[in-house]
């Protein structure tokens, strides 16, 4: 019997797998950067972003993958970012979301 494609498929769960995630990475990350806490996930970044509008980067995506301990290909994709600075310019909180892609690249370099 063939298989029936509908148009969608089920997407996988999001909870964090805390058994399998390890959060040393991010614990480090928001030790060193504490003002990630204060994120609200507006997607201002993401909208603005330049390497987002020539790639698929998405900085809130990955961010979110870091922050859960998802760090499988997160360091490939901080690879895309152009570093311009557009980002930090419009975060309503401040965050210093380029320093934020340089330290992930640096923690996550041996991924």
């Amino acid at each position: 019997m063939a298989a029936i494609n509908f148009g969608y498929t089920i997407s996988k769960p999001r909870a964090i797998d805390l058994d399998r995630n390890n959060l040393r990475k991010s614990d480090e990350i928001l030790r060193e950067m504490p003002e990630l806490q204060t994120c609200i996930g507006c997607g201002a970044c993401t909208a603005i972003c330049t390497a987002g509008n020539l790639t698929e980067f998405n900085f809130r995506k990955v961010h979110t993958l870091v922050r859960r301990g998802e760090y499988q290909g997160a360091y490939e994709e901080m690879n895309k970012c152009m570093l311009c600075g557009k980002c930090r310019l419009v975060c309503p909180r401040g965050i210093n979301t380029r320093g934020v892609v340089m330290l992930i690249k640096r923690k996550l370099g041996d991924f």
